[in-house]
């Protein structure tokens, strides 16, 4: 199987990357820094340079040649203000999706975020914007004919991943760390049989494998 990560580089798309590179599939993405391409390399991981923000749709689609899955884990990250969050995590999806189309691909995984992430805390205006255009892209994305799959995945931690989770429809916001977002989407990317979904995950007790089979059920 031949995976595209649209955010290879990162912090779930880089370790999406190795789980997948590690199990036999191909992958590819994109990076922006001379440094980050090599930073893949160094684990096996193709990549191609490329700035989301400045491609077209069929710029892109041009490099999504033979790619069976197109996984986005692309995000600003609270950097560079509203604009930026703008440009990648809105803006960039919707080019994304087009160039999904135009390059004939089906299969179109999405992390995105919780809705009512941190609706307990005060939250700056940046961090409503960032809610709001994520929600924003969730309904672009359903409302295609691709065979779409939403990850909404609980806050993200660095901590070593446990390998058990809770995967539903609906969950209470808590945490997940990115080992275990990582180890999801795999097993998603391999489960075609799931599509169509909004799933949310956080930490939990089921292992992974079981979590995601169990979704082929309901």
């Amino acid at each position: 199987m031949k995976v595209f990560i649209v955010g290879v580089t990162g912090g779930v798309g880089s370790r999406l990357a190795r789980l997948l590179t590690a199990t036999g599939d191909q992958v590819d993405g994109l990076y922006r820094r001379p440094e980050q391409g090599q930073r893949l390399e160094t684990h096996g991981i193709h990549a191609t340079q490329g700035d989301l923000t400045r491609l077209d749709a069929p710029a892109l689609a041009g490099l999504l040649h033979d790619t069976d899955v197109l996984v986005f884990t692309a995000g600003a990250g609270g950097a560079g203000g509203t604009g930026a969050t703008t440009a990648i995590d809105g803006a960039g999806l919707s080019t994304a999706v087009e160039a999904a189309r135009l390059a004939g691909i089906r299969r179109f995984l999405l992390v995105s975020v919780f809705p009512e992430a941190w609706r307990h805390r005060d939250v700056s205006d940046t961090f409503e914007h960032y809610i709001e255009v994520k929600k924003k892209a969730d309904a672009e994305l359903a409302a295609t004919d691709l065979d779409w799959t939403i990850l909404r995945p609980a806050a993200l931690t660095d901590e070593p991943g446990t390998g058990r989770v809770s995967l539903s429809p609906a969950l209470v916001h808590t945490d997940i760390t990115r080992d275990d977002v990582a180890a999801t989407l795999a097993e998603l990317v391999h489960t075609p049989r799931i599509h169509h979904r909004i799933l949310e995950l956080t930490q939990g007790p089921e292992p992974i494998a079981d979590a995601v089979h169990r979704q082929t059920r309901n």
